[in-house]
């Protein structure tokens, strides 16, 4: 026993002077990374954002969008967007994946080894930074980031800033394509799990991308011009092998999340009432992809009215339909959607109905549905774009309403893009839900998380206040 005492003692000595003497040394791991390689950063954040949003549109941004209903667990879809369960807070992901994109941009600008990651780390800024401020409105940006520099409050910007203004959404996707023109280097670009480093696509991602963001605040700001320029130029995205998407794995890890997730919560999620009605009116068969049949009744696809009140309401799930095969068994056909050739083509319809492009817009709304369909593995019907409810402008059609429906269908994987849409177009025309936990008003923007409340409060108090105290029946800029 003395001679162990002795030995603690003794130990306790040297651990004293190492800590006077050289503590920041003993303090590192000497088997942990002190770096990340860029490729490495990069796949990260494709990845991880791929992931996270495809499964938050298929448990919050569907529900928003009303393609799907939930049947129990349901507060999300009654519009309590303050209490999210199985998802609705995409803020803490975001923000993580800027954070992460940001140290490979400072990369990439202070090292000419990995300049070549300049223009995509800029594109997914903007992508990035795009998909925050539509969600939520006003957020910190130019002085987020910089927690480092002892910035741990940071200001939240104003919308049309975070668009506009220097080093917003517009100017970066500007500056990284001049940066892709420009590179001169012969490293090549690692890490890409969208394009296999090819900075071409890159680059016509990012023509794609300022296309549709242009689109987006044109009910605010003079954009024709721009607009015929990026036309005009032709460097876009046209057919599907230019998409910008990622094939998920049939199998872990880099699988669709709900393919694996438990039976009862996959089976959470069925079919919207306002779906089903769309579809039945277009006659349209991607609702065997999309849904099953129920398991009442194999010839027959039902759906739900959003929002209900399970604790009021007895649900027979045998009498609807549930999610379709690809977004479990088939899964490794599932592809995450960052853009695609059917999303840009409907936008060019869109431009060219409201004037804002001379172009025809009939040939780019039925070329976008064609590749929707092949998208879906589906074969268009013969008389789907002549002589059905799809037909563009047939009786007395609203064509931007064809338009907008159409991109609300396909972008079914795609987050919360349908629900965005419907807030900037008014379309498709959703419900009234079930049971309403927002005076049956259909919400604009989702609330700040609470923690902003707790972490940023002066600034939060102060966003929160241009929006009514947070309510998500505020609209945002664009919305206004």
């Amino acid at each position: 026993m003395k001679k162990f005492i002795q030995y603690i003692v003794g130990f306790l000595m040297v651990a004293t002077v190492s800590c006077t003497n050289d503590f920041e040394k003993l303090n590192i791991n000497p088997t942990a990374p002190v770096d990340v390689q860029p490729e490495l950063l990069f796949r990260k954040v494709l990845f991880d954002y791929a992931d996270q949003m495809s499964y938050e549109g298929f448990v919050a941004g569907n529900l928003l969008g009303q393609l799907f209903t939930a049947i129990d667990f349901n507060l999300f879809d009654r519009h309590s967007l303050t209490e999210p369960q199985y998802g609705g807070n995409p803020w803490p992901f975001l923000y993580e994946n800027l954070r992460d994109n940001e140290i490979l941009l400072t990369k990439s600008r202070t090292n000419l080894a990995y300049s070549v990651y300049e223009g995509p780390a800029l594109i997914y800024k903007a992508y990035l930074t795009a998909a925050l401020t539509d969600l939520y409105g006003d957020v910190p940006y130019s002085e987020a980031l910089k927690g480092k520099d002892g910035n741990v409050t940071p200001k939240y910007d104003a919308q049309r800033d975070i668009y506009l203004a220097k080093d917003g959404v517009i100017d970066n996707l500007n500056t990284a394509i001049n940066a892709i023109k420009n590179y001169k280097g012969a490293t090549k670009l690692q890490g890409d799990i969208i394009f296999n480093g090819d900075l071409t696509k890159w680059r016509r991602l990012a023509n794609s991308l300022k296309f549709k963001y242009l689109m987006r605040i044109s009910g605010k700001e003079n954009v024709a011009d721009q607009l015929k320029q990026i036309f005009a130029e032709g460097d876009f995205i046209k057919d599907a092998t230019q998409n910008a998407v990622y094939a998920f794995t049939a199998s872990q890890p880099n699988n669709f999340r709900m393919a694996t997730a438990r039976i009862g919560d996959y089976n959470l999620f069925i079919m919207s009432e306002t779906v089903e009605e769309i579809l039945n009116k277009l006659e349209d068969p991607r609702k065997q992809v999309f849904f099953r049949p129920t398991a009442n009744n194999a010839n027959v696809y039902k759906g739900l009215l959003n929002g209900p009140d399970a604790s009021k309401l007895s649900i027979s799930v045998g009498n609807y339909s549930f999610s379709g095969r690809i977004f479990r068994e088939e899964a490794g056909r599932l592809k995450a959607n960052f853009l695609t050739s059917f999303e840009m083509n409907f936008l060019i319809a869109e431009a060219a109905e409201r004037g804002l492009i001379t172009a025809d817009a009939k040939t780019f709304y039925e070329t976008g549905v064609k590749q929707a369909f092949e998208y879906w593995y589906s074969a268009v019907p013969e008389n789907y774009l002549k002589t059905g409810a799809a037909a563009y402008k047939i009786g007395n059609a609203n064509p931007i309403e064809q338009i907008i429906t159409q991109k609300w269908l396909a972008n079914i994987i795609n987050g919360y893009e349908g629900w965005i849409e419907y807030r900037r177009t008014g379309f498709p025309k959703l419900k009234t839900i079930s049971a309403s936990l927002n005076q049956n008003l259909i919400p604009v923007r989702i609330p700040y998380p609470t923690s902003e409340d707790a972490l940023n409060n002066a600034n939060f108090k102060e966003a929160s206040a241009k929006t009514n105290k947070n309510s998500m029946n505020s609209p945002v800029w664009w919305d206004n």
